[in-house]
């Protein structure tokens, strides 16, 4: 009988030992040997990390199975963890404390991952990690001190990412390296480094400088997987290996002119050339009167790797094309300008002709229709019509600004462009835009004024609130179908009592859904101000004149 009780006793006892390390999670596996308890999840659809995890496994496996970040502390219970295995997933985003707690993690797979940026300072959390892969995810950037906190990586794979460009110094300042070059022609007390750099479309112009530079001298404790790195572009060293090239230094851009100031006929087309020095290949774009050309796409030749060519051409002069042009170029390292002079002459004078005040063209009473073509939550699209002689000749001018600056901005927009965004606007802001021909100034029914109003934060409530502030301020104008919204000058009052009752009503917190009374500006009824204008409160109404009287201009509140 005692021999029978002692019997049970050995088997309840090994029943609640092992039913107490055979707890795992739904879907997965768990498994044990003599490096300690493991849990494996393959192919599932969790999505997330999963909450409960046991806190005495060593390992963890959780691979196709839908992850689509790291969050705060992602397995900080399992402070025994020492392999976690996370590949083939969707992860995009990783928490700076998703690592916290894994002291003891000494290796982390992140392979097959959507991951552009990596929080470095995260394995501030993992002393002891050893073995690093985040290979084919979308890394492109390498900051310079990336490996600082890695001290103890004996494998680190970067390879098959979008990395172009990176610093030597990324390698240079790497703890692990300076300590392991000193050691290693000691005693080789110090194991190998393997770098997996290979596959990944290398720039190889004067920023990679540098680094290949490293490349080209590494040699043990850093060991690379695949020493055959090859170049992506330029297209002059596209697909050649890094020890087949011999790269420049830097250089900041140096823009010069064969001519500065040049004289021609009216009428004439005119070519202004820009040479420009510069390593890496800068970017060039023109200037007339502190104000960035549009509209003429600059053409650009390519001398040689440093030297490029940029014209650009003006057809049939007239009198508003003269004055000073600047052709500026830049690079990471600094930018550089040129300035060319453009006189014009009538056919029967040498003498270049005075300057005209203000300068106007010749369309002089060409008429300009313009409208609001798209709003968003951000900003407005503006489109455009004028009749005039030489369409494709002619050029405009945008001012944009506060509608109480007295200085706008101006744009000039080249021919054949009849549209142009406005976009980045501040809330509550009262904004005027205007279309006119080049240089001359706004005239009646060439503005747009608008109103933006207060942020809110979720999206589609901000686009709802637009849509129906524009509708009621539509309502009150009687805009036709796709016309202007709001066009008015003398009636501009009327749209400013319109906005503040609106205001006045979200700060009391009415409705604005039940001011709208027709989706969409195809279904507005014609309606007269009296009726339209009239405050709801039901206050005495009391006359009030335009504030825009005489002033030309249409309205567009947005929200």
């Amino acid at each position: 009988m005692d021999t029978l009780s002692a019997a049970l006793r050995i088997t309840l006892v090994f029943y609640l030992i092992t039913s107490g390390s055979s707890t795992c999670l739904f879907g997965c596996s768990c498994t044990d040997d003599n490096s300690g308890r493991s849990l494996l999840c393959m192919e599932t659809s969790m999505g997330q990390i999963p909450e409960g995890i046991p806190d005495n496994f060593t390992k963890i496996r959780i691979e196709n199975c839908h992850l689509t970040e790291l969050p705060r502390r992602s397995f900080s219970q399992v402070s025994t963890l020492e392999f976690l295995w996370l590949n083939f997933n969707e992860v995009t985003l990783m928490n700076i404390k998703s690592l916290e707690g894994l002291a003891n993690l000494t290796e982390l797979r992140l392979q097959g991952n959507k991951l552009a940026s990596v929080p470095w300072t995260a394995f501030q959390d993992t002393p002891k990690l050893k073995i690093l892969d985040l290979k084919r995810n979308r890394l492109d950037v390498l900051p310079e001190h990336a490996l600082r906190h890695l001290t103890a990586l004996t494998y680190l794979d970067l390879s098959f990412n979008q990395l172009s460009v990176i610093s030597k110094e990324v390698f240079i300042n790497w703890p692990l390296y300076q300590t392991a070059e000193k050691a290693w022609g000691k005693e080789g007390l110090v194991s190998n480094v393997v770098l997996g750099l290979h596959d990944n479309p290398w720039l190889c112009d004067c920023r990679l400088k540098g680094f290949v530079e490293f490349i080209r001298a590494v040699s043990p404790p850093i060991i690379l997987m695949n020493s055959y790195l090859a170049c992506s572009g330029p297209a002059s060293k596209a697909d050649k290996f890094f020890h087949e090239i011999q790269l420049k230094t830097c250089m900041k851009p140096a823009a010069s002119a064969p001519e500065t100031n040049i004289t021609l006929l009216l009428g004439a087309n005119a070519t202004l050339t820009c040479l420009v020095k510069a390593r890496p290949g800068p970017t060039i774009h023109w200037m007339y009167g502190l104000k960035i050309i549009k509209g003429f796409a600059a053409t650009e030749t390519h001398i040689d790797e440093e030297t490029i060519t940029s014209q650009l051409v003006i057809p049939s002069l007239n009198l508003a094309d003269r004055g000073l042009y600047t052709c500026i170029a830049n690079n990471f390292i600094g930018n550089s300008s040129v300035n060319i002079t453009l006189n014009i002459t009538s056919s029967n004078s040498s003498a270049p002709l005075p300057p005209p005040v203000p300068m106007l063209s010749s369309d002089e009473n060409a008429n300009i229709d313009v409208r609001i073509a798209k709003q968003t939550v951000y900003g407005i699209t503006l489109e455009w019509y004028a009749e005039t002689d030489n369409p494709t000749e002619t050029w405009f001018t945008i001012h944009f600004g506060k509608y109480d600056s007295p200085k706008k901005e101006m744009i000039y927009i080249g021919p054949g462009i009849n549209s142009y965004s406005v976009s980045d606007l501040l809330p509550v802001t009262k904004y005027e835009v205007c279309v006119t021909l080049k240089n001359h100034p706004p005239r009646e029914g060439q503005c747009i004024v608008f109103v933006t109003g207060s942020d809110i934060s979720e999206m589609e409530q901000r686009e709802r609130l637009i849509h129906i502030v524009v509708i009621v301020c539509a309502m009150v104008l009687s805009v036709p179908a796709g016309m202007y919204a709001c066009t008015t000058d003398a009636r501009f009052g009327c749209v400013e009592r319109c906005v503040d009752l609106w205001k006045r009503r979200r700060m009391h917190g009415e409705n604005l859904q039940g001011m709208e009374r027709q989706g969409t500006f195809d279904s507005l009824q014609a309606a007269s101000d009296e009726a339209l204008c009239r405050d709801s409160e039901e206050k005495p109404k009391n006359g009030r004149k335009s504030e825009n009287k005489g002033k030309g201009g249409s309205a567009a509140h947005l929200y």
